[in-house]
């Protein structure tokens, strides 16, 4: 018997990385999830644009203001942070994604996104679809990445994050 039994025993330990919070989430469910947050801050600047006379304004035929419209999507923007901020912080939820059973983790490591994470995805993702003509094109190619294999926008690609399922 040339081998020591009270040798300690011998292994390679193999570091591997699991991912802990499941698979990417389905463009469906971040679809729905966008709708969910988009109504909610319907439900806010809808009535604003009533008290102020913006759907008079749109009745008649005349176009609202670039100033009247970049205030409109201001209040839309506050709006949004004052529901979701402390969702997104706490669980990288929106109300839409909590509500849909999907949340926001950094790309490489599946882990708790950071506030500065958060602040370039959704500056990325809000702010160019208020400048007139480039804003909006560059909000629809933002979309469209969705439709690449990774399943992540432009404003993801951006931020280093990926969204999956909870």
């Amino acid at each position: 018997m040339d081998q020591d039994v009270y040798a300690p025993p011998k292994s390679e330990l193999v570091e591997t990385k699991q991912e802990t919070h499941g698979n990417l989430a389905s463009r469906w469910k971040r679809f729905w999830a966008s709708m969910v947050d988009m109504l909610t801050i319907t439900a806010a600047t809808v009535p604003a644009m009533y008290f102020t006379g913006g759907f008079e304004n749109i009745s008649q035929g005349t176009p609202p203001s670039a100033t009247y419209n970049l205030l409109i999507g201001l209040l839309g923007i506050l709006v949004f942070i004052a529901l979701n901020t402390k969702l997104l912080i706490e669980k990288g939820q929106t109300i839409g994604k909590a509500v849909l059973n999907i949340k926001i983790v950094n790309h490489e490591d599946d882990d708790k996104t950071t506030k500065k994470q958060l602040l370039k995805r959704y500056a990325t993702y809000m702010t160019p679809g208020h400048i007139p003509v480039a804003g909006q094109l560059f909000s629809l190619v933002n979309i469209l990445f969705i439709f690449g294999k990774p399943r992540r926008c432009l404003h993801d690609y951006i931020a280093n994050t990926k969204v999956v399922t909870c």
